[in-house]
């Protein structure tokens, strides 16, 4: 008996833990980079994250100025233009995606 596509699989493998690999440790990764288009597009009704945050009226500009937000306005304007109850939860899940494209599933 012969099975088919063990080197497939086994290169596949291989793959995801190299990518993994990749993704040991602590990572700094932007905004950007994580909010993609594809996110945005998905879970609001806004095509990326400068027309979400245009539209959420607070300045953020800056890192400092996005850090000014008081916490509880972005996670009611987040509520009311996503699925999300939070801005953290919208955060982690978009956390969630970028990790699982890096990984190349």
């Amino acid at each position: 008996m012969k099975i088919e596509g063990l080197d497939e699989l086994s290169k596949k493998l291989d793959k995801l833990a190299k990518n993994a690999e990749g993704l040991d440790g602590s990572h700094t990764v932007s905004m950007t980079d994580i909010l993609t288009p594809g996110f945005i597009s998905e879970h609001t009704r806004f095509a990326n994250a400068d027309e979400l945050f245009e539209a959420s009226g607070f300045k953020c500009h800056s890192q400092e100025a996005f850090e000014a937000i008081p916490e509880a306005e972005l996670d009611k304007f987040i509520q009311s233009e996503s699925s999300f109850s939070s801005w953290q939860e919208m955060l982690g899940a978009a956390g969630r995606e970028w990790a699982i494209g890096k990984l190349g599933l």
